[in-house]
């Protein structure tokens, strides 16, 4: 898949979660307006509700699952099976912070701002990363750094 259809496609899943339509500008509108963080704020609290549920479905998965199995092999691949859900669990507990921290920001009107430069991030930037604190030009300019620093 083309990097394109791929941030198309992540942008219309996290849109898919929220239940919303892409949001569409009208002419001479102001950027962050009412209806605009409204918008965002359905679309961060549906992603951190659906986040919460996996959550939840995993613990109980794993106290469903649990089993002492008598074979070191079955033994080891529930443990196996159950690192892995944790670590992914670990990643979705990280980004429910960082969501909260954005519907913090859409509540202080101080969303959509790049937090480097403070240029407009964009609406189609932030549908299809709504957690996004940087404009496209200050991330790739980040992306580049890091890769200057870990080569």
């Amino acid at each position: 898949m083309q990097e394109g259809q791929k941030r198309k496609t992540s942008s219309l899943s996290i849109l898919a979660i929220a239940g919303v339509e892409p949001y569409h500008e009208k002419a001479g509108e102001e950027y962050m307006n009412e209806a605009q963080l409204a918008h965002f704020k359905l679309i961060l609290e549906a992603w951190r509700n659906q986040l919460r549920d996996e959550v939840d479905r995993t613990v109980t998965h794993m106290q469903d699952e649990a089993a002492n199995f008598p074979d070191p092999v079955d033994r080891a691949a529930q443990e196996e099976e159950f690192s892995l859900e944790l670590r992914n669990r670990d990643r979705e507990r990280k980004l429910i912070k960082k969501i909260e921290k954005t519907l913090k920001k859409v509540e202080d009107d101080d969303f959509g701002f790049c937090e480097s430069c403070g240029v407009e991030i964009g609406i189609r930037r932030l549908e299809a990363r709504p957690t996004a604190d940087l404009c496209i030009d200050c991330k790739t300019l980040a992306e580049i750094r890091e890769k200057q620093m870990a080569g």
